[in-house]
Formats: C-alpha cells, sequence, structure tokens
C-alpha cells in the first residue's frame, strides 16, 4: 500500500481526492490541511489530519492540492523533507511551469489537469448530464506530463489521476509547456475571457430592451448550434451574412494581435501572476 501525503486535504481538489482514494485498497491517505474548516470536512470522512512531518515520513507519492498561489510556498516546506524517488504531483500546471518546485532531481515530478466534461457527450443520465465540472458522473479527458523522473513514473502518474478524475475519456501526454497553453492561455485568458463578454453582451440587450428568457434562449440556442459548425459536429457551416458579421465584427472586438497571449513570454507572464510572482 502506497502512502500518499495529501496538502490541501480538505479543500475542494484535496477533497476530490479523498473521495476517490478514501477506500482505494492500493493507497493509504495521509492528509495535511491546516485550516478548520478543511480538517472538520475531513472528519467527516473519517480521517484525522497529521502533521506535513508526520504526512511525508512514509510517502511515497505527494500530491499538492493547494491553490496556485500556495503551490510554491508548499513546496519550498515540503520538498526538502521527501525520500529519494518521491513522486510529486501537482493538479495545475501554473506551479511547475511556473518554476515553484524546487530543484531536486532525485524526485518524480508529475503534473495533471482535468479538460472537464464536453459540450458534446453521450451521456445519459440526468446526473451524468449536469456534472459539468466532473464531480465523477460524467466522462472527461486529462492532460498529464512527467516533468522529470523515470518514465515509469508517468504511468504511476496517470493511474492515479485517472482515478482521481474518473471516469476518464482520454487520457493525453503533453507536456508542462504544453499544459499551459492549453491552462491558462487557451481556456482562460481566451476562452473564459471571450465568454465573459457573451455574457456581458446577454446582458447589454436585456439593458436595450430584450426579454431576458427570449435573450438567454435565443443566444444559448445560437452557441450550441455555433459550436458543432466550428467544432465540426455537423457537416454545415455559417451562412455568407454570419460570415460578413464575423468579419466586420473582429475588427471592432479583437486586437490585430491577440495570439500573442499564446507567446511563451505571455504565458510565462501570467503563469508567475497566477503564483504570487518569481520562481523558486
Amino acid at each position: 500500500m502506497t502512502t500518499i501525503a495529501l496538502f490541501g486535504a480538505g479543500g475542494n481538489m484535496g477533497i476530490r481526492v479523498v473521495r476517490a482514494l478514501k477506500d482505494d485498497p492500493e493507497y493509504r491517505l495521509a492528509c495535511v490541511e491546516p485550516g478548520e474548516a478543511g480538517r472538520a470536512r475531513l472528519r467527516e470522512f473519517g480521517l484525522t489530519p497529521v502533521t506535513k512531518e508526520e504526512a511525508v515520513k512514509a510517502a511515497g507519492v505527494v500530491i499538492l492540492a493547494v491553490p496556485d498561489l500556495y503551490v510554491g510556498k508548499i513546496a519550498v516546506e515540503v520538498v526538502p523533507l521527501l525520500n529519494p524517488g518521491t513522486l510529486v504531483i501537482t493538479l495545475d500546471p501554473a506551479g511547475a511551469h511556473a518554476g515553484k518546485l524546487p530543484a531536486r532531481p532525485e524526485l518524480s515530478y508529475f503534473v495533471t489537469h482535468p479538460a472537464h466534461p464536453p459540450v458534446f457527450n453521450d451521456e445519459t443520465t440526468m446526473e451524468a448530464k449536469r456534472d459539468f465540472f466532473g464531480s465523477g458522473q460524467a466522462k472527461q479527458a486529462i492532460v498529464c506530463a512527467l516533468m522529470q523522473g523515470p518514465e515509469a513514473d508517468y504511468a504511476r502518474g496517470e493511474a492515479l489521476a485517472r482515478k482521481i478524475f474518473g471516469p476518464i475519456l482520454r487520457a493525453h501526454r503533453v507536456t508542462v509547456e504544453q499544459m499551459a497553453i492549453l491552462e491558462p492561455a487557451l481556456s482562460e485568458t481566451l476562452c473564459a475571457t471571450c465568454l465573459t463578454i457573451i455574457r456581458e453582451g446577454m446582458d447589454e440587450a436585456i439593458k436595450r430592451g430584450v426579454p431576458p428568457q427570449a435573450a438567454r434562449d435565443f443566444l444559448l440556442g445560437h452557441i450550441n448550434i455555433e459550436l458543432a459548425i466550428l467544432f465540426n459536429e455537423i457537416d454545415w457551416q455559417f451562412s455568407a451574412g454570419a460570415k460578413k458579421a464575423i468579419e466586420e465584427a473582429k475588427k471592432v472586438i479583437f486586437q490585430p494581435d491577440w495570439k500573442r497571449v499564446f507567446e511563451p513570454e505571455s504565458i510565462r507572464e501570467s503563469v508567475l501572476s497566477i503564483t504570487g510572482g518569481k520562481a523558486a
């Protein structure tokens, strides 16, 4: 049985790990959680929090289920205490990409993150259809990267990631740099920003007199069909009028050099901002 030292065990991601692994016969959880609310949540699962020293003493795996802002701080405290060969897992690429994991070549660093259930899916139950986040009902893809360590530790890391984020649709092996392109650049910097503007657009339509339910129904219906067209779910294309509207609107809504958000220096600035500044 492998001991997993779980840091941030009482937080949202920590509890996700707890639910997935607390009864798994292959693993024993050693939970570290400083906050009283988080400690209370762990006790509801029959788990007693321990100190970081107790947790890492026999740990073969360490999972940093902490917010991006604290990954560096926790890693600096914990990594020097780890036994050689320990597999350290982060659940987001920001800290790893920002250089927040201290240099210890005798450790393995594995990074993983869920893609969340896709818009187009084959889910049949209402629970799965409404599982937007990926909380164990709907299938989702994951991305995984072995930042350093022997190749066998990639398999160890992916096996754990599949259990934490399951049920799994697909597991994609990428590099840490590629994962940072996916998040924050693609999914947050670009997609979440554009969707925020779309929501603000709906609110503006309502402000200008469109009935709220009509605006919502019209917009969400068009989002559905437009996504299907753009992502090749159906053999269709935008009308000539829609194509013209898109062409003209791009000049108004977007800067000509908007793709600079994917440049390595832009991504580096973003992850450093997310994780609290300079690398460890």
